[in-house]
């Protein structure tokens, strides 16, 4: 393989006009230009210079090579100045995850204030539901994750921070005997049939674990993983449930929403990224529009009717 830094010896060689003039140009000895010009050839297996009077000139295989030289100083200065501006955050491509109720409260405003920042950044943006986001940054094909939280989700290697906490609420259909209290006990749907909302994992588990706390297991007769279709269930009378608020911002008119306590199930939502992509300023500052936009617009109880 040809070296590169002799190449840039032998163009300036060429350029100079002589070996004198491209190594006062260079900062080295006279003896060390020919030396690398000497040793170049032998890689190259022909001469690459010829005496010309007191300077030299190029063979036809030593103007080719510094062609080719040129073409290689100017890739490398187009490649520092892209390094450059991707460590400035001027350019660059985030990979981002998020699950669908996350998208138009967090999400959505996050990036709009990204794009508004950093306009040379493109964003690769993909919901991961069903899947779990956070697989996809521990498996590196994502540098964010909008995820939520449970038992043993990070360690070495990530970043979690902190968005919001989104409390459930509990979801009954209109005329049903709790509907008239503003607020219900957790231990008061034991008897019920419920339907549920949420694939097994971390969503579900804020459930099943503040239902296990009431001393009960929730009796799940229908269940969807849409929020939209559960609610519609509910509706219908064939059962009630548990939804995060994030998710009840679209209510359907048959429910009625009221808050719960002991316990109140509570999912964490957080990002994630992995600790070496976190020297991308685009990513720093989209974590800290994620943060303004949780905090922002905090997820509350529907009105009721």
């Amino acid at each position: 393989m040809l070296d590169v830094r002799r190449l840039q010896v032998l163009r300036a060689v060429v350029t100079s006009g002589t070996v004198t003039a491209a190594a006062a140009h260079l900062g080295y000895t006279p003896s060390a230009v020919s030396q690398q010009v000497a040793a170049l050839e032998k890689q190259a297996g022909t001469e690459l210079l010829e005496r010309v009077g007191r300077g030299v000139r190029p063979t036809p295989a030593g103007l080719l090579l510094t062609e080719h030289a040129a073409l290689i100083s100017s890739a490398v200065a187009q490649a520092e100045s892209a390094l450059a501006d991707l460590r400035a955050g001027r350019i660059g491509t985030l990979s981002v995850r998020y699950f669908a109720t996350a998208g138009s409260t967090l999400v959505a405003p996050a990036l709009a204030r990204l794009r508004a920042e950093h306009p040379g950044v493109r964003v690769d943006l993909e919901l991961a539901d069903p899947e779990d986001p956070f697989q996809e940054v521990a498996r590196g094909r994502a540098d964010l994750a909008v995820v939520v939280q449970a038992r043993g989700r990070a360690g070495d290697g990530f970043r979690l921070v902190h968005l919001l906490d989104d409390p459930y609420a509990a979801v009954l259909p209109l005329g049903h005997p709790l509907a008239a209290r503003e607020v219900i006990d957790l231990h008061e749907l034991a008897g019920e049939q419920w339907v549920g909302s949420e694939p097994p994992g971390p969503c579900l588990e804020p459930v099943t674990d503040s239902c296990a706390a009431a001393g009960f297991s929730p009796d799940f007769v229908i269940r969807s993983e849409d929020y939209a279709t559960a609610q519609g269930f509910v509706a219908a009378g064939l059962g009630v449930g548990l939804m995060p608020r994030l998710g009840l911002r679209g209510r359907h008119p048959g429910v009625v929403v009221r808050p719960v306590r002991n316990p109140e199930p509570v999912r964490v939502i957080s990002a994630v990224a992995r600790e070496t992509a976190l020297d991308q300023p685009a990513l720093r500052d989209l974590l800290s529009a994620l943060r303004d936009a949780a905090a922002s617009d905090p997820p509350t109880v529907p009105a009721a009717h």
